[in-house]
């Protein structure tokens, strides 16, 4: 979900095939994990449930996306605020501001 996200927005934001080839390179560095990796369900029930019970639900990707990243220790790259109430608590998360990086 992730890669296709990211994948999205290089589509929307333009990038030239330069930078398109830069993002293959990094992601070729990356592992895929799927969602059936021990414990993802698990997390994404946690995460789900947490974010109902403090009025913040999210969008079901979004939770996916957050309980792959709680399972893989990973920090999750975001251009988007959807993650803030999950930050130091259930995971750690970077923003990316996306008017910053629109161009190029």
């Amino acid at each position: 979900m992730s890669e296709g996200e990211l994948r999205s927005l290089a589509i929307q934001w333009h990038w030239g095939a330069k930078k398109k080839e830069q993002m293959e390179f990094v992601l070729s560095y990356f592992q895929r994990d799927t969602i059936s990796t021990t414990g993802v369900f698990k997390a994404y029930a946690i995460i789900d449930a947490y974010s109902e019970s403090i009025g913040k639900p999210m969008g079901k990707n979004d939770v996916w996306v957050a309980a792959s990243a709680r399972v893989a220790k990973a920090t999750l790259l975001t251009t988007d605020t959807d993650f803030d109430h999950l930050h130091n608590i259930l995971i750690t998360r970077e923003w990316i501001d996306p008017e910053r990086n629109k161009k190029s």
